[in-house]
């Protein structure tokens, strides 16, 4: 018997890992309860709803005014949390082209005008940029590509005096003593390790 053309391919949906997750929710915010999509990437690891819950109780409920770095942006879960708690400018980079277009779409569908996605290679961007940019730096880089130190060096650098520097690892890191930043909160959710340092005066 030939097969049915109209059939559904069921077995497609069974070639997705067990519990990979396919969205996450913004958590708070203008856009609260919004979902996200996570394309199915190597390395591609969503901060978890309660690690972002976690993050933005200690910064607080309310980004207004401060200027957003996401520089790892993945899928942008970290980006659009500060843009929907409304923070005047979030940027997002990211070099993969699959999800530099899923962010944009995701922008476009919130119509997020305080949030812009750049395709870019986060350290070579931030490295060029100006100095004392931003309030608050994201950094959530891929664990096994060993750019936790060039990474923190160069997003210390774009920090307003007081301003924050988040960051996701395997491990916990401690940032070398002349880069001025002052561990501040940090926790950890399974084996993942976050912690938040502010930049001094």
């Amino acid at each position: 018997m030939r097969p049915d053309p109209e059939a559904k391919p069921f077995k497609k949906r069974q070639l997705a890992p067990a519990g990979a997750p396919r969205e996450v929710r913004i958590v708070g915010g203008q856009w609260k309860r919004s979902k996200l999509p996570v394309a199915d990437r190597p390395g591609l690891r969503p901060t978890p709803d309660r690690v972002r819950e976690t993050l933005f109780n200690w910064l607080g409920q309310d980004l207004d005014g401060w200027r957003v770095l996401d520089a790892f942006a993945g899928s942008g879960a970290l980006g659009f949390e500060a843009a929907s708690r409304g923070a005047s400018e979030v940027l997002l980079l990211e070099r993969d082209g699959e999800l530099v277009r899923s962010l944009q779409a995701s922008k476009v569908r919130l119509k997020a005008a305080n949030l812009r996605v750049e395709p870019a290679d986060a350290i070579t961007w931030m490295a060029r940029s100006a100095p004392g940019r931003f309030e608050l730096v994201m950094l959530d880089p891929p664990f096994d590509a060993g750019l936790f130190e060039p990474a923190i060096k160069a997003a210390a650098a774009l920090l307003v005096p007081g301003g924050f520097l988040y960051v996701e690892s395997p491990e916990v890191v401690a940032p070398a003593a002349d880069l001025g930043l002052d561990p501040y909160r940090n926790g950890r959710a399974g084996a993942v390790h976050y912690a938040l340092f502010r930049r001094n005066g």
